[in-house]
């Protein structure tokens, strides 16, 4: 197992080439964690055994991070039923203006951001803790309002729609806020899904006028604090990305073959946004490990000399990608991992 050095990261980030091959992924699944660090209890007397899980493992895997959220706020839902998929319409509780003033919205202030102070004294020398978000701006309005929903309100009535992104937006940029007062943070993680397969899920200009400037406060406040930012959003988000790069994000996550490859994604935005992960989940899934082992080399060296990339799936590591499939891309970049 070799050493985390955040700094390899943050290297990447500042789009320059790292000392070592350096891994991200957003989130991997219990199955490899527990082949990763052998099945047993972790001390959880504080809650915390979730967050000493993941760090033994990602640290067992070559990861030089763990993610986890900044505290445990969170907007209350309506439950919904999931099964392979989950619906952008249902479940939602605010409709109009009388159930916005009703519903019941959390403040970020109240929660608790303890684990911020415990955890970075236990990490792995060299290991540092990125903050991701219980989802994003748009993700919650979504949530809250429902996406077919959303769109007649837009269009109906745009200054509830405009007052409702404002109350998720600066709950967000708070959360984020309290979090960047951590010494353990490194970087954090602005996620929100933008787009599907063709396109955004709104109008650019509905994006630029209700989205994007509560993403642009929270870059700011981490740029503030020194932390960089990785945007996590899926979709074909190509028609915007002058605009995103233009917010000031540092790090751009989350790449399909069949939206953009990653390969051709480095070479479109190399040098003025760093590129991470991006091997094809569904590739991974499909491929022998050789061509899986193949193509993640070939993209670390594309890479080593001009920098600005960390090798990873193009989204995350669900329970249905092949734990073979996932070895082979990683040992790319840290050799076969002793598993337990």
């Amino acid at each position: 197992m070799r050493a985390p050095d955040f700094d390899n990261l943050r290297r990447i980030l500042d789009r320059q080439p790292p000392r070592r091959p350096t891994l991200f992924e957003f989130f991997l699944n219990d199955r490899l964690f527990d082949r990763l660090t052998g099945p047993r209890d972790w001390p959880n007397a504080d809650g915390l055994g979730w967050a000493r899980r993941q760090a033994a493992a990602y640290a067992a895997a070559g990861y030089d991070f763990i993610i986890v959220g900044a505290s445990d706020f969170r907007f209350p839902y309506r439950e919904q039923a999931q099964e392979a998929s989950l619906s952008l319409n249902e479940g939602t509780l605010i409709h109009d203006r009388r159930s916005f003033e009703a519903y019941p919205w959390p403040d970020p202030a109240k929660c608790d951001c303890s684990h911020l102070e415990i955890l970075p004294r236990e990490l792995p020398e060299g290991m540092k803790l990125i903050l991701n978000a219980p989802n994003g701006v748009l993700e919650n309005m979504m949530r809250l309002v429902g996406f077919e929903s959303l769109c007649f309100l837009l269009a109906d009535d745009p200054a509830l729609a405009g007052e409702i992104f404002d109350a998720v937006g600066s709950r967000l940029l708070r959360y984020y806020q309290m979090g960047l007062e951590f010494s353990g943070v490194g970087a954090i993680i602005d996620n929100d899904d933008w787009g599907f397969k063709t396109g955004p899920m709104l109008s650019p200009d509905q994006l630029r006028r209700y989205v994007f400037p509560w993403h642009r406060r929270i870059i700011a406040a981490a740029h503030a604090a020194g932390k960089p930012v990785i945007l996590h959003s899926c979709g074909n988000l190509e028609g915007l990305m002058d605009e995103i790069i233009a917010l000031g994000i540092d790090g751009k996550h989350s790449y399909e073959d069949n939206i953009l490859p990653v390969e051709a994604a480095y070479e479109r935005y190399a040098g003025r946004i760093a590129i991470l992960g991006g091997i094809d989940v569904d590739f991974v899934c499909r491929s022998c490990p050789a061509a899986i082992r193949q193509r993640s080399e070939a993209m670390l060296e594309r890479s080593r000399l001009r920098g600005g990339y960390a090798l990873g799936t193009g989204n995350s590591v669900p329970a249905y990608v092949p734990d073979d499939g996932y070895l082979a891309m990683t040992s790319a970049a840290v050799g076969p991992v002793k598993l337990a």
